[in-house]
């Protein structure tokens, strides 16, 4: 290894040190558990770094007996023994090279998967409130950087170290055997070599993360400028010249960032290089001096100059390796952060499959509020010092109704009433403080999660759509379903014809969440998904919310054939659905006020007539004579308050 190569190694080293922590042996020993599945692979590992370590060495000293057979006038066929010898040893080398090339990346890449998907299963388990507070990108960068980081304690700082202990070792051992006074006078230039690139490091560092930081706000800025959303939002209010200038200040600075790092690598590379060549000079003057006066062979000279290139970088690399098992260790601590998150939701040892036929939904005097984010998040996640602990306040007091099977309940009430939360609670997305929310009379808490998938669908509305195909979008709902089983749904969702008319049909990719779709026919996918699925329970958080009166004729009459033979959950927007409904809960501040048929709450003149006539007014044009509170049959597609 030349001392320009050394010299890389120590900055690099000096560069990626973290702040150093205290060794956690409960973080040791996780480690261990993740790391036995590979233990094999491990010990064969390091036992092939030591040989390799070992073969490093040795080729110096064989150089150092060729020159002194040479300049002995030894016998040729001793030369060309060594020099057979020595491509051997570099044959050896290059062959336990690749071996442990392999198993290094078996290792780590094994490691890899095994600390991702165990981060992904496990994150998949986590309540919806986590996600509601989670910054995606953080969550994202714990499965790719510190898992990465992670991974390079093994593939990396583990054979590092091992090799380097060996490799210093013997050089060690050698060189104080050929000649104390000239090992030990090289070892006095070390601190020259190390505490530059200390220094010179942690300087670079700096800039460094600063440089990452202003990449980070670009990044940001972009994924959000170049989404279809936030896009139209720059296209209607944007500044183009203000959001350049920014862009282009911070651009510049990273420019500036990266122009200063280079000179300050070249400039210590360069320092560094020269004492390297100084210490040579030294072997060399020194060696030579003692070489004449008859105390040193000219082969032991050679080979001593030839083993300082060994001695340096393991002495550096073994200075930093504190710091990297510990930034090893932070990446490690930083994905079991994740791991020792409890889910809130989780299925009983016990939890049994919902019984097969109708299932009606009943809510038993229900109390819930939601979870604080000290229960649910990390600080790091969302990117605050402390997490805020506010939050457990009860929403829902002693919320009770029941939906007998193939029954359809609409939930009506104003903004914040607390409608959406009690549609949250029947798939159990979570689990309620008081009462009990039960599907064919059994406590979703005694049942398994699939058997609740697999029986309630779920229509919301913003319809969310993969950046996959319409194909895929649909299998989402079901895998197993045949093309002609997707086409069934797609009609009866008023659907086919478009995709039909579409050049790659099944196969058209929709675009980031169905944005190359318009609103009316993505709700309308999401209905044919849900038809897919075949649940018995259909749940529909104002389904068509946002959608022109044409788009929404089309999806209630999708709607309607979703909701055919189901029970239902509707939270109600259009009054052509409420007037369908079995049962209308009134819902304000988190209690059912009212209760009843369309006709019947519209004759009592109570809080359900009130928001009716409130959106009637608002729909009427002036003059037109007002409903009296007996009106028996309203106009069609009137708007009830959300």
């Amino acid at each position: 290894m030349s001392m320009e190569v050394t010299a890389w190694t120590s900055l690099h080293h000096a560069m990626n040190a973290r702040d150093e922590r205290p060794l956690s042996r409960a973080t040791l020993q996780r480690i261990a558990q993740f790391a036995r599945p590979h233990r094999t692979l491990i010990i064969r590992f390091l036992l092939l770094s030591v040989v390799t370590a070992a073969l490093t060495v040795a080729a110096p000293v064989l150089a150092g007996r060729v020159v002194d057979a040479i300049v002995d006038g030894t016998d040729s066929n001793v030369v060309i023994r060594l020099a057979v010898l020595i491509a051997l040893i570099a044959l050896a080398e290059a062959g336990l090279g690749l071996v442990t090339r392999f198993l290094s990346a078996s290792i780590g890449e094994g490691l890899i998967l095994q600390l991702r998907t165990a981060v992904f299963d496990h994150v998949q388990r986590m309540p919806v409130a986590f996600f509601t507070r989670t910054r995606t990108g953080a969550l994202v960068s714990r499965l790719n950087n510190d898992v990465i980081g992670a991974q390079r304690a093994f593939s990396g700082t583990l054979s590092s170290v091992v090799g380097n202990a060996v490799t210093l070792t013997l050089t060690l051992a050698v060189m104080l055997t050929f000649s104390w006074q000239i090992t030990l006078l090289a070892l006095v230039l070390l601190p020259v070599f190390v505490i530059p690139a200390r220094r010179m490091g942690s300087r670079l560092a700096q800039l460094q993360r600063e440089a990452a930081e202003h990449n980070a706000a670009m990044s940001t800025r972009m994924t959000e400028r170049f989404s279809a959303p936030g896009a139209t939002l720059v296209k209607l209010y944007g500044r183009p010249a203000e959001e350049s200038a920014e862009f282009a200040a911070r651009a510049r600075r990273v420019r500036d960032i990266g122009v200063r790092a280079a000179m300050l690598q070249w400039v210590f590379i360069t320092a560094l290089t020269v004492v390297g060549s100084l210490a040579l000079a030294l072997v060399y003057g020194l060696g030579g001096f003692y070489a004449l006066r008859g105390s040193l062979d000219a082969g032991t000279v050679v080979a001593l100059a030839l083993l300082l290139s060994r001695l340096y970088a393991p002495l550096t690399s073994l200075a930093s390796a504190r710091v990297e098992v510990m930034s090893a260790l932070v990446s490690f601590e930083r994905v079991f952060e994740i791991l020792d998150l409890k889910p809130l939701i989780l299925d009983r040892s016990d939890a049994r499959p919902l019984p097969d036929g109708p299932v009606a939904v009943e809510f038993d005097g229900v109390r819930f509020g939601y979870p604080s984010a000290d229960k649910v998040s990390l600080a790091s996640l969302e990117d605050v010092a402390k997490l805020d602990s506010r939050g457990g306040e009860e929403v829902l007091h002693g919320v009770s109704f029941r939906a007998e099977a193939g029954q359809m309940v609409a939930l009506v009430g104003s903004s914040g009433a607390g409608k959406s939360t009690i549609a949250q609670l029947v798939p159990r997305l979570y689990d309620v403080e008081d009462g009990a929310v039960k599907l064919a009379d059994v406590d979703v808490r005694e049942l398994s999660a699939e058997s609740i998938r697999s029986a309630l669908g779920v229509v919301t509305q913003d319809g969310h759509l993969f950046h996959e195909s319409i194909r895929a979008n649909l299998a989402f709902a079901r895998p197993d379903a045949t093309e002609d089983e997707m086409w069934d749904v797609l009609r009866r969702a008023r659907l086919d014809a478009l995709i039909r008319s579409l050049p790659d049909g099944l196969d058209t990719i929709v675009g980031e969440r169905g944005y190359r779709l318009s609103g009316g026919e993505r709700q309308r996918l999401t209905i044919a998904r849900l038809l897919l699925a075949r649940p018995r329970v259909v749940i529909l958080d104002e389904a068509t919310a946002h959608l022109d009166s044409t788009s929404e004729a089309a999806v209630q009459d999708a709607l309607a054939e979703a909701l055919t033979g189901r029970t239902s959950v509707v939270i109600a927007h259009r009054l052509s659905t409420i007037r369908a409904a079995d049962q209308i809960l009134v819902v304000e501040d988190g209690r059912i006020v009212e209760r009843g048929r369309h006709s019947d709450l519209l004759a009592v003149g109570g809080r359900y007539q009130e928001l009716y006539r409130t959106q009637f007014d608002q729909e009427q044009p002036t003059g037109q004579e007002q409903p009296t509170g007996r009106e028996q049959q309203p106009v069609q597609e009137q708007r009830v308050a959300i």
